[in-house]
């Protein structure tokens, strides 16, 4: 019908059939960012966050999401991650050209199968920023969530893909 591989003959929304594809090494790396006032941010790097450590709770928050991700998204395939890292990194002022501060979160994701694990690193850099906003909502509810977006995705029948520098 449309050309789109979750869309049957009839415009019915099914699970794409991934048993005849070749099993392959696959890795995808998500990012998004969560702006705050800079007070926010110095709490959160100087550990007197109310909640606890916040990049901490964050890293765990995204792993645990990559391995849920087909319990969230209704066409995904529940997929035997292998690596599901998530890296937090301060963004002070000055350090972007919009002068925006926060926090950057990097997911990789990595699998060894027979479809994508885009969806489990967007996942994770969505949950990992979720957890940020949740842990210093109470002293800053203004916050942000921006950028979630894919920047590389690797293996499979289409091979690399990586986003262009802006």
């Amino acid at each position: 019908m449309s050309g789109l591989t979750h869309i049957d003959e009839h415009g019915a929304a099914r699970m794409v059939d991934v048993g005849e594809k070749a099993s392959t090494q696959r890795i995808a790396i998500a990012e998004g960012f969560i702006s705050m006032n800079p007070a926010t941010l110095s709490m959160i790097v100087d550990g007197t966050a109310p909640k606890g450590d916040v990049f901490a709770c964050a890293r765990i928050a995204g792993i645990m999401a990559s391995k849920q991700t087909s319990s969230l998204i209704p066409l995904c395939h529940p997929l035997a991650i292998t690596k599901s890292e998530i890296e937090c990194k301060p963004v002070y002022a000055g350090e972007r050209t919009d002068g925006l501060v926060g926090v950057h979160v990097q997911s990789t994701c990595k699998v060894t199968g027979q479809t994508g694990i885009e969806m489990e690193a967007l996942t994770a850099a969505s949950v990992a920023c979720l957890t940020i906003y949740d842990m210093c909502k109470a002293v800053d509810r203004g916050m942000e969530i921006q950028e979630v977006r894919l920047l590389v995705k690797d293996g499979g029948k289409t091979g690399l893909w990586q986003r262009e520098s802006a």
